[in-house]
């Protein structure tokens, strides 16, 4: 299937508008809020629990409008129903597009679906709610107890072996949910194929309290199978069953192994009854499948009442998304800043700095999501592209990155859009009781001084401070009123929700998901394929003899790859 070539952004009249306005552009946050006493109002808006300000960019009622036009004429609403409708919108692999479903809630009264979503003859509601009954029955078999290890032990670690998508979005969920945890368990993510990553996670573990979730959907990546094999010997080992019999030693693994895969056949063949494999659909990409039975591992850590608010917020957003006009639609809003800094004012990354250590994980997930989504070079027809596409996403929690690489924020030559993330109520409340006499009094509320800091970040970014400013705090030498002069006019966006609960990371995670699609839409790419990821798997598996030793291998190789490999193999014990 081909789609419809799809609209070239740079001629409508739009994107000819934002042309003229970004020739001369100059940015003066300072002057607009003093002109405009409503400016925080007017571009403060809510999507369900996420308050999220957009004051603070680089935006104007003129861009705004542009962008906004920009959006209709490249149809972001109609290619969006498209999408949750079931339509074939990925089209390099002639596939739907439906990680939406996989958070539709069932047709039960306060809680009814626009209508049934059936696709490609596939009853996608019904298949959806069935994996994740399977899944919530097989999480609380494990949280009760009642699934053993083999010699009857109750289950106290899980560890989730995958990668990509199959471990970063669990990985990341797992951290920012690690407060609703069911106490006795735990969950440990193994993804690279260093010997090192399952070295360590199964480091101090008792093989007889120890399930493993191999996640892969086809059962044949070549990092998660082989770090399931590498598992697979440790439980054995550990068990004493390396030179046991093949009966015993598939009883074993059949007990504390599961899979999320649906090739049942490969299941089998591994050892893992294929009656405690979690299937999902092509129509997931890996990135967009933390949500689905993907997630087994962190269903089983915080339960089935938890998973469920975690997908009423993916939901939530889903529907702001559907229903709220371009003008008022958060993720649509948030993407045209995007494209306006990408494609007119020359930013080539985004910074995101969530100020809640739970979601120290999160930029690392979004890295993913956008880069992999959007990092092309051609547009869903198969044409080049006609504009810079994607952004390096990067960050850190505040205020770790605060005292790392603000500097380069405030005062570097890079324009460095930023994304403020915070909550209200901490799920830790801590009080400073001793203080230092100076800038922290006794009995401060220490997460009122971290937002603080939030607040401060925005603002400084924003505004800046002016070298009369400077000079007026008493500083003459010019060298050091230059040193300390910050230009504002940095644009950043704050989020900020009531509390870091499963429905709010939900909303989370819905955001920057149709963030990532209004920005591809515009571009005309397809954000649903990866075959960048590709090459680099091939050749691996082509070098893999030469990195073995194999002489005609490695006399294949180019130059530079063959003199790295003979280094490799000289210092090789």
């Amino acid at each position: 299937m081909t789609e419809s070539a799809p609209v070239d952004p740079t001629t409508t009249a739009g994107w000819k508008q934002l042309a003229g306005i970004a020739d001369g552009f100059s940015p003066d946050l300072r002057g607009w809020f003093d002109a405009d006493p409503g400016r925080a109002e007017q571009y403060t808006f809510q999507a369900a629990d996420l308050t999220v300000d957009l004051s603070k960019g680089l935006v104007t009622a003129e861009v705004l409008q542009a962008l906004l036009q920009v959006a209709e004429e490249t149809g972001v609403a109609e290619r969006y129903q498209a999408m949750i409708s079931g339509e074939h919108i990925n089209a390099t692999e002639d596939r739907a597009v439906l990680h939406t479903a996989l958070r539709r809630p069932k047709a039960t009264e306060g809680l009814v679906p626009a209508a049934p979503l059936t696709v490609d003859g596939q009853d996608v509601d019904a298949d959806v709610h069935a994996t994740l009954d399977k899944v919530y029955a097989f999480a609380e078999q494990v949280r009760s107890g009642s699934w053993t290890g083999v010699t009857g032990k109750r289950i106290e670690t899980v560890v989730n072996i995958g990668i990509g998508g199959s471990d970063l979005g669990p990985v990341m969920v797992y951290e920012a949910l690690k407060p609703y945890v069911q106490q006795g368990l735990e969950v440990r993510f193994v993804s690279n194929i260093d010997p090192a990553d399952i070295h360590e996670k199964t480091a101090g573990l008792d093989p007889e309290t120890t399930l493993f979730i191999v996640a892969s959907k086809t059962f044949g990546t070549l990092e998660t199978l082989t770090n399931a094999r590498l598992a697979r010997q440790w439980l054995w080992a550990g068990l004493g069953l390396t030179d046991a019999s093949d009966d015993e030693k598939s009883g074993a693994v059949a007990k504390h192994f599961v899979a999320v895969s649906t090739a049942l056949d490969k299941v089998a063949a591994f050892g893992i009854d294929p009656e405690n494999a979690f299937g999902f659909w092509d129509w997931v990409g890996g990135r967009y499948s933390v949500d689905s039975a993907i997630g087994t591992s962190v269903v089983i850590a915080i339960g089935q009442e938890n998973w469920e608010q975690f997908l009423a917020g993916f939901h939530a957003i889903d529907e702001h998304m559907r229903t709220a006009p371009l003008a008022q639609n958060v993720p649509v809003l948030m993407g045209l800043l995007n494209v306006w800094y990408t494609n007119f004012l020359g930013a080539q990354s985004h910074a995101v700095l969530p100020y809640t250590q739970y979601l120290h994980r999160f930029p690392a997930y979004l890295q993913q999501l956008t880069m992999e989504s959007n990092g092309k070079r051609v547009r869903w027809d198969g044409s080049d592209v006609v504009t810079d596409t994607g952004e390096v996403f990067w960050g850190e929690p505040g205020t770790n990155g605060q005292h790392a690489f603000y500097q380069l924020i405030h005062q570097g030559t890079r324009l460095i859009p930023a994304d403020f993330i915070t909550v209200a109520n901490p799920p830790h409340a801590l009080q400073d009781q001793s203080g230092d006499g100076k800038a922290v009094q006794p009995g401060q509320d220490v997460h009122a001084l971290f937002l603080a800091n939030f607040f401060a970040q925005s603002k400084a970014l924003a505004f800046g401070k002016t070298a009369d400013e400077v000079r007026a705090e008493g500083t003459t030498d010019d060298a050091i009123v230059a040193a300390r002069t910050f230009t504002g006019n940095k644009p950043s966006t704050s989020i900020i929700a009531p509390a870091l609960t499963p429905s709010v990371l939900g909303q989370l995670i819905a955001l920057y998901e149709h963030i990532v699609f209004t920005e591809g839409t515009i571009w005309g790419i397809d954000s649903f394929d990866q075959w960048g990821v590709e090459l680099g798997k091939q050749l691996a598996l082509q070098i893999a003899p030469a990195v073995d030793g194999d002489q005609a291998a490695l006399d294949g190789q180019d130059s530079s790859t063959k003199a790295l490999i003979a280094k490799y193999l000289e210092l090789r014990h």
